[in-house]
């Protein structure tokens, strides 16, 4: 049995500024395993977030939890935890008091208090933190204590709303792991709404991607990142070039499309489609190859550097090709780090990689 299932959830908002803000949303996840919601903002992640935990009623559909349906439970009836991106501590409260909260509207005393709050402040590795008020606290530290406070009642279901999105990039890299190994450690079965792929895609089981209210795809991060479903999903995850074009034949005969002003490039993904229908062409710049092509089918393009960007473990291209423009990128400590603006620069990109769907309205892409 599923430890949360969402069936066909929505949530319309009526009025002049009337919208949906989530479409029939239908998700399976397994007992312990670590979801994420992943969108751009307004996409209906923390819609979908709030309607699991309370907060928002749904405009139909259910909402159960270990085959409960609890769509119509208030909050505090759902055994659920929901850690904010603000962590919401109480600053008048010690790291002790503000983990033990739940525990004591739940009726928890005495000794069997202490032991769960003391459980709850190792398993964030806080125990010798439980007398600061959360002021004496890092960010991190903050954050552990609210994941802590949430663990503490031993929900049944775990939500995190955007929670690293206030600290520093290095210590959001320590978070990861470390919430990560807190889930696997607990068992807790996980919702993690957040809009960073890099989050999404290195914590996570299973993502689910949302654009306009509507599933994109609901698979591992290794099938989001190389089998994108959707146009959309192609285009959001990785680092995209976006183009457009129509659906043509290479000069080999085979499947490929013509970049509106550019080249015919070699596309597998262009195989069915009607000769001369419009397209939505994504290639991710960490599929561009520089120097020799990887594979015989691989299609080859000669132009020139037009800027340079150094950006750490990355040199970031920007290539000029017969009317288009690629960005491509390449690792500081490689052989085609040292392009100079102007200099030439020959590349390849494998039909494969090359992602085609047919045209979609402007108001359904990736925003850039």
């Amino acid at each position: 049995m599923p430890a949360l299932t969402l069936d066909r959830l929505e949530k319309h908002y009526p009025g002049p500024t009337a919208h949906t803000a989530a479409k029939s949303v239908s998700l399976s996840v397994h007992d312990g395993e670590f979801i994420s919601l992943l969108g751009p903002s307004g996409c209906g992640k923390t819609t979908v977030l709030r309607m699991v935990a309370g907060l928002i009623e749904p405009t139909s559909g259910r909402i159960l939890v270990d085959g409960r349906d609890i769509t119509a439970l208030p909050t505090n009836k759902r055994n659920i935890g929901l850690v904010f991106q603000s962590y919401a501590l109480f600053p008048h409260m010690s790291v002790f008091e503000n983990v033990a909260f739940g525990l004591r509207r739940q009726g928890v005393q005495g000794h069997e208090l202490k032991r769960r709050v003391d459980q709850a402040l190792a398993d964030v590795r806080l125990s010798a933190l439980g007398d600061r008020m959360p002021r004496q606290l890092s960010g991190g530290q903050q954050q552990r204590v609210a994941v802590a406070r949430s663990i503490a009642p031993r929900p049944s279901i775990l939500l995190f709303d955007e929670p690293l999105s206030n600290l520093d990039a290095s210590l959001r890299d320590e978070m990861q792991i470390e919430l990560k190994r807190l889930q696997r450690e607990v068992g807790i079965t996980t919702l993690f709404v957040t809009h960073d792929q890099g989050e999404a895609m290195s914590m996570s089981d299973r993502v689910c991607v949302l654009a306009h209210g509507v599933v994109q795809q609901f698979d591992t991060p290794e099938a989001i990142y190389h089998r994108p479903a959707t146009g959309f999903v192609a285009s959001f995850i990785g680092r995209p070039n976006r183009l457009a074009g129509r659906v043509a034949r290479t000069p080999s005969g085979g499947a490929g499309v013509q970049l509106d002003d550019g080249p015919v490039l070699a596309a597998s993904g262009a195989d069915g489609l009607a000769p001369g229908s419009p397209v939505d062409v994504v290639i991710r710049q960490e599929d561009i190859c520089f120097g020799e092509t990887p594979s015989s089918h691989a299609h080859a393009l000669s132009g020139r550097v037009a800027m340079r960007s150094f950006v750490g473990a990355r040199v970031q291209y920007l290539l000029s090709f017969d009317g288009i423009e690629l960005l491509a990128e390449a690792a500081t400590n490689g052989p085609h780090a040292g392009l100079s603006v102007d200099a030439p620069a020959r590349v390849s990109i494998d039909p494969q990689h090359v992602y085609v769907t047919p045209a979609a309205p402007a108001g359904v892409r990736a925003a850039p």
